[in-house]
């Protein structure tokens, strides 16, 4: 009898050992981070893996395809397991959530941050996200086939002198073993750099000559600087290796053709950097011109459209789970190196300083006195719908490029802004 009530004793020891172990591992949390940036995709599971070595917590990472981050966030939030970090990219996105975050004042991951210029709050005070990489972008360009053609980078100066060399190499390109730019592809894996980064150039000056800055969605575009954005547009389309009517299908890897140096000019920002700079060690990058009155004193556009957010709807411990796995990234020697490697420069005390050309070309733009071109596109009305008709009119242009078909153009861009703020604006 003495032993059957041992072994039961230590049954229930066993049991209560047992149902301790995993209520601590249960107070752990979990991290589920709904990830934007698919380049960043490879090193945050690797990450992933180191933490849950060293902390015993789980994360998930989940990186939805190009174009698709709006919808599967809708989708993933309403799921019976949501994103407990997710991103937003801009004022826009941050008020549509706000419902849905966790005020981070007062965390310690805010307390990490070299600067708060680019916090995003609501009007409340509620510090709905914060940034977490800066970036920027324009025109990369390979100097030595630039020079192979009698010029160097500093004779592009502006729009006029920037077609001047496109349109000589475009023009010998059989010969030269190289054409201008790189295929501006319309699929989602690339169409972005057209209908948000691009476009942007148009929102910058328009807001630019307004009486006020933006500071919220404005309901409606003049369009005034639509033909600049056409200059830079028909630029590129009309000197590259892809016919304009075989962009819609896309699969002409832009940054393939630089790379391998098929191509002179690229649309790029900082994010491409390491694998520019692989192959082409000099790489460098100009602003977009496009013939606007003083663009000689333009600098690269900067900003960021990534900005962490968490999730208040998920338990508490796995917000605090979030708030540990942030601070970590940004904190640990190892962690913090990989991902400023791969974002360039991060906004936080313990981050290497960045060594990404572009920033730092950049930040040596901004020390000559030139002007940066602010991102707006942040601000585009039910964004995805917005950029999928504009991708739609491009694409009717491409395979036609009458006067009227740029009309459709326009339209969407203006007029589609209309739409989509009404849209938004009335749900």
């Amino acid at each position: 009898m003495k032993i059957k009530r041992l072994l039961a004793l230590l049954l229930v020891v066993m049991m209560i050992v047992s149902l301790a172990a995993c209520d601590v591992f249960s107070t752990r949390g979990k991290v589920y981070w709904l990830n934007f940036k698919p380049e960043l995709a490879d090193t945050l599971q690797t990450l992933a893996a180191r933490y849950k070595e060293e902390k015993g917590v789980d994360v998930k990472i989940v990186t939805p395809e190009s174009g698709a981050y709006s919808s599967t966030l809708s989708e993933e939030m309403d799921s019976d397991e949501p994103p407990t970090m997710f991103v937003v990219n801009g004022q826009l996105s941050a008020e549509e959530w706000a419902g849905s975050t966790l005020d981070l004042n007062g965390t310690g991951i805010v307390d990490e941050l070299t600067t708060n210029s680019y916090n995003l709050t609501t009007e409340s005070g509620k510090l709905v996200a914060i940034p977490y990489c800066l970036e920027c972008y324009g025109i990369a360009v390979n100097p030595e086939l630039i020079e192979r053609v009698g010029y160097s980078v500093s004779d592009i100066k502006d729009f006029e002198s920037l077609k001047n060399i496109v349109e000589t190499i475009h023009a010998n390109a059989s010969w030269l073993g190289f054409d201008a730019f790189s295929s501006a592809d319309m699929d989602a894996s690339s169409s972005w750099r057209i209908t948000a980064h691009l476009a942007n150039l148009e929102y910058f000056y328009e807001e630019r000559e307004a009486v006020s800055s933006w500071s919220e969605c404005p309901a409606s575009l003049t369009g005034a600087y639509m033909a600049n954005y056409k200059n830079i547009y028909d630029l590129i389309i009309s000197n590259s290796p892809t016919a304009p009517s075989e962009l819609a299908a896309g699969g002409h890897d832009p940054l393939g053709q630089f790379t391998s140096g098929k191509t002179a000019f690229c649309l790029a920002g900082s994010w491409d950097y390491a694998v520019l700079s692989k192959a082409i060690p000099k790489v460098q990058i100009i602003p977009y011109y496009c013939g606007v009155k003083g663009e000689e004193k333009a600098a690269l556009n900067s900003g960021s459209e990534n900005f962490w957010a968490v999730n208040s709807h998920v338990p508490e411990e796995n917000q605090k789970a979030t708030l540990a796995f942030m601070k970590w990234l940004v904190t640990d020697e190892q962690a913090s190196a990989a991902m400023t490697e791969q974002l360039g420069n991060m906004p936080f005390k313990s981050c290497p300083a960045t060594t990404n050309g572009f920033l730092t070309a950049q930040e040596q733009y901004l020390k000559d006195g030139k002007y940066k071109m602010n991102w707006l596109m942040t601000y585009q009305p039910n964004s995805d719908v917005y950029r999928a008709d504009l991708v739609e009119a491009l694409n009717a242009y491409n395979a036609d490029r009458t006067d009227a078909n740029w009309a459709k153009v326009k339209s969407a861009f203006v007029d589609g802004w209309i739409k989509q703020y009404v849209a938004v604006h009335n749900d």
